[in-house]
C-alpha cells in the first residue's frame, strides 16, 4: 500500500502518457509525418480486416457480386496487385529505414515513381483483399481508407514543402502523388 497515494500516482501516470503522446506527435510532425497517422492506420487496418473476414467468410451479406467475377481472374489480379504492393513497400522502406531522416528530398526507390509509395502499397493491400472476395462492405471501407491516406499524404506534403521548399515543389511537379507520371522521373537521389 502507498497510503492513499494511488489517485496521485494514477494522475501522474495519466499526465505522463498524455505528455509523451503529445511529444511523440510533435516529433513525428518534425520528421514529416502526421502525428496520428500511425494510430489511425492501425485502427483502419483492424476494422477493415474484421469486416473483411466477417463478411467474406461468415456472414456473406455483401459478397454476392463475387459470383459475377471468376475466381481465377480475381486471383490473378490479386497476385499482380500484391507483387506491385510488395515491390513498392520494399523499395520505399529501404530508402527511409534509417532512424535519421535525410536532409534532402528522397527521389530513389519507390519515391522515384510516386510521392507516397508506402501509402500506395497499403492502399493496394486493401484493394487486393477487396478484389479477392468483392465484398461491398469492404468497398465502402476502402473508400474511407483512400480518403484517409490522401488526407495524411496531403498533410505530410505540407510539412515537406515547409521543410524543403522549392526542392520539394520541383519533386511534386516531376512525380505523381499516387500514379507515376510517364517520362517525368526524378533523379536517383539517396
Amino acid at each position: 500500500m502507498t497510503g492513499g497515494l494511488e489517485p496521485v500516482i494514477c494522475l501522474a501516470r495519466v499526465t505522463e502518457v498524455i505528455f509523451s503522446q503529445a511529444w511523440e506527435g510533435t516529433m513525428k510532425e518534425r520528421r514529416g509525418e502526421h502525428p496520428y497517422g500511425d494510430a489511425a492506420q492501425i485502427i483502419l487496418l483492424v476494422v477493415f480486416l474484421v469486416v473483411w473476414v466477417a463478411d467474406s467468410f461468415f456472414l456473406r451479406r455483401t459478397t454476392f457480386l463475387a459470383a459475377g467475377f471468376p475466381l481465377t481472374i480475381r486471383l490473378v489480379i490479386c497476385g499482380l496487385l500484391a507483387v506491385i504492393g510488395v515491390l513498392l513497400a520494399g523499395s520505399g522502406h529501404r530508402v527511409i529505414e534509417h532512424e535519421e531522416r535525410p536532409d534532402h528530398v528522397v527521389g530513389a526507390g519507390g519515391f522515384r515513381y510516386v510521392r507516397h509509395p508506402l501509402y500506395l502499397a497499403s492502399i493496394l493491400f486493401y484493394f487486393t483483399l477487396f478484389v479477392s472476395t468483392v465484398s461491398i462492405a469492404c468497398a465502402l471501407l476502402f473508400i474511407v481508407i483512400v480518403f484517409f491516406y490522401n488526407y495524411i499524404a496531403t498533410y505530410e506534403e505540407m510539412l515537406l514543402v515547409r521543410r524543403f521548399g522549392e526542392e520539394y515543389e520541383r519533386y511534386k511537379v516531376l512525380t505523381g502523388k499516387w500514379l507515376p507520371r510517364p517520362g517525368r522521373r526524378t533523379g536517383s537521389q539517396g
